[in-house]
């Protein structure tokens, strides 16, 4: 059984996908952009884009029921990988040890424009 997760304190879906599904023991969180879900905007600079990836990553794994201390994965898509050492600084306030396994893939565009976005996998079991 699937069973969609939303909140209002992440961006809304903007395409046919939902914010979150949980499957079992399992929630697979959707690719998450720069995007303030207040204005849906996306934030400015890589910096500020980063952590409001992670704020959007956390307030839906909260609205699971969960924390990103669940993530068992994450997949990073950056569009210049001279940034990947940031996403490294800011992730590790956001997510403890021991990390989740994780890829980062060089990419040459992401939706909106956006210059960062991770989608994670988190387990409840």
């Amino acid at each position: 059984m699937k069973i969609p997760i939303q909140t209002k304190d992440a961006p809304a879906a903007i395409g046919t996908y939902s914010q979150a599904v949980r499957a079992g023991d399992t929630v697979y969180v959707s690719g998450q952009i720069g995007f303030d879900p207040e204005s849906m905007q996306l934030v400015e600079g890589i910096d500020a884009q980063i952590h409001r990836v992670f704020k959007n990553l956390e307030a839906i794994a909260k609205a699971s029921g969960l924390g990103l201390d669940r993530a068992v994965r994450m997949t990073v898509y950056l569009t210049d990988l001279g940034h990947f050492a940031k996403v490294n600084e800011a992730m590790a306030q956001y997510v403890g040890q021991p990390y989740p396994s994780r890829a980062a893939i060089g990419v040459a565009s992401l939706p909106r424009g956006a210059l960062v976005e991770i989608d994670c996998i988190l387990y409840a079991g």
